[in-house]
């Protein structure tokens, strides 16, 4: 079915389920010479994988990935590079209570009714598993847009209720991963894990904001219209799954703010023209500006929740009391934090193709 892939000349298929055998994602247009080893991808893996703290699901899986394809003596051959991650540690059973019973705040209504079956065992493609490949994409476009002096990284910056400090972008890279909420003010962290903690004693959960910034990036990116570097990076966002909204740059803010307010002044520096605060968030018209490109999401709390909630038991259709049971996170956006990098690098690269500032020749000589 489509809906699967993701790009237009650096484009990510994403393949596989929550409880199935394995996930994974096979990444076309990938230029020939990159170096490329699974060690490159594992790295960003660790990142998004379960089990590694309190605010994360205790599902124990290592998430070791293998490439397949696209990839010989670790330089890229410029073919399909295709990656597996396989499952090692699902519980499905624990999921056989609710085949009939449609859990509030997941796809399981709409999957039922778009294709007459739905894939219980942990939601399926709707799982949050389903982002392995997304990672995996995201690492192999890190790389290459390393190579072009633009670095991804993204922070929590509010968790429960409980808001970050603004911080400079390299408070923000030295202290992001130092806590378990990926929050890169520690004080807010240490309120926000005790959120987290008071959430899970009530069998409840709690949802926050993630933003994603990308420096480095070149003045040119984006296309008219329908193709704004804007407009696929909302794109790319909401189709993560639990993201609710996008804002880019101000974002909603900007709708209190007069147009002497919102406007971002033209200076020169170092020659060049550009604007001396950004409001915008490094894309006007829908095209780089060449200052950082900011992006913030919404995230919704996990859906999966042990209170009892009401649904449908659709074998009977009968109205149920449903408590959810099985392993899941407390609260998505420590986890969410790679996932987004990935989606930004994922857009940010595709760009950088369909510009030219990526090309057959880039890893040439």
């Amino acid at each position: 079915m489509p809906g699967n892939t993701f790009g237009h000349s650096f484009r990510v298929t994403t393949w596989g389920e929550s409880h199935g055998k394995a996930l994974g994602v096979v990444v076309d247009g990938v230029p020939a010479g990159l170096q490329l080893s699974e060690s490159d991808i594992q790295k960003d893996l660790d990142r998004r994988r379960p089990g590694q703290s309190e605010v994360s699901t205790p599902r124990l899986e290592s998430d070791t990935v293998e490439i397949l394809s696209g990839v010989l003596e670790g330089i890229t051959t410029g073919m399909p590079v295709s990656m597996v991650v396989r499952n090692r540690n699902a519980r499905s059973d624990a999921y056989d209570y609710i085949k009939h019973i449609p859990r509030p705040g997941h796809a399981d209504l709409s999957y039922s009714k778009k294709y007459g079956i739905r894939d219980h065992r942990g939601g399926g493609r709707s799982s949050g598993r389903e982002t392995i490949g997304r990672v995996a994409g995201g690492a192999v476009a890190r790389k290459l847009l390393s190579l072009s002096g633009i670095e991804v990284f993204a922070h929590v910056t509010e968790l429960g209720g409980v808001k970050a400090k603004r911080l400079s972008f390299g408070d923000i890279r030295t202290n992001v991963d130092r806590n378990v909420v990926r929050c890169a003010d520690p004080e807010a962290a240490d309120l926000m894990l005790e959120k987290v903690n008071a959430a899970r004693l009530e069998g409840d959960s709690i949802g926050g904001v993630v933003e994603i910034i990308a420096t480095g990036v070149p003045a040119g990116l984006g296309e008219p219209v329908f193709s704004k570097l804007d407009a696929d990076l909302a794109c790319a966002m909401m189709g993560i799954g639990a993201v609710k909204g996008v804002e880019i740059g101000a974002g909603f803010a900007c709708s209190g703010l007069k147009g002497s307010q919102m406007n971002d002044p033209f200076v020169i520096m170092d020659g060049q023209v550009i604007p001396g605060i950004n409001n915008a968030g490094g894309i006007l018209g829908g095209i780089s500006t060449g200052l950082p490109v900011i992006c913030r999401i919404a995230v919704k709390p996990t859906p999966s929740i042990s209170k009892p909630q009401k649904s449908v038991d659709m074998s009977l259709m009968e109205e149920v009391d449903v408590e959810i049971h099985g392993r899941h996170d407390p609260t998505i956006p420590p986890r969410m934090v790679p996932v987004a990098e990935s989606m930004m690098a994922l857009v940010i690269t595709d760009h950088m193709i369909r510009s030219g500032r990526i090309g057959p020749d880039f890893l040439k000589g």
